[in-house]
């Protein structure tokens, strides 16, 4: 997600509860895993699910640490009053375990003071030191 997009929430699930992300499994065994650093992305979209996770529960060392060097900003300020409730993958490109460069077109649903809204962006990445890393989004 690009610096100037809506944030998040600041509770994380409970270790059972479903993950974030949307996929059929809980927090701890999917994007838990990345958060903690027990476990890396196999894929782009991967990333991308792990990312708009730490939005969601809150985790801004997770979003710096997954972001790539050349476009990280120095800091994160998410807003707790932002509340991640949905994520849509609309399509990826590459960003597969064997390729260097991939992208990711999502859609993600945030409630913000009693109002729905969304935020869509096509969003690179790339591998830095083997792993990937959320370089920036594509101009619309």
């Amino acid at each position: 997600m690009s610096k100037r997009s809506p944030r998040t929430q600041s509770s994380r699930p409970r270790a059972a509860e479903p993950c974030p992300c949307g996929r059929e499994a809980v927090y701890q065994d999917c994007c838990g895993r990345l958060h903690a650093g027990t476990a890396s992305a196999a894929t782009a979209e991967d990333l991308m699910r792990s990312r708009y996770s730490a939005f969601a529960v809150g985790d801004d060392t997770y979003l710096l640490r997954s972001w790539h060097p050349d476009t990280r900003p120095d800091r994160l300020d998410l807003d707790p009053r932002t509340r991640w409730v949905g994520l849509e993958i609309l399509g990826t490109t590459g960003g597969t375990p064997f390729h260097t460069e991939g992208t990711v077109e999502f859609r993600a649903v945030y409630r913000e003071g009693g109002r729905e809204g969304e935020l869509r962006e096509h969003s690179r990445f790339t591998r830095h030191e083997g792993a990937w890393a959320y370089l920036d989004a594509l101009p619309e």
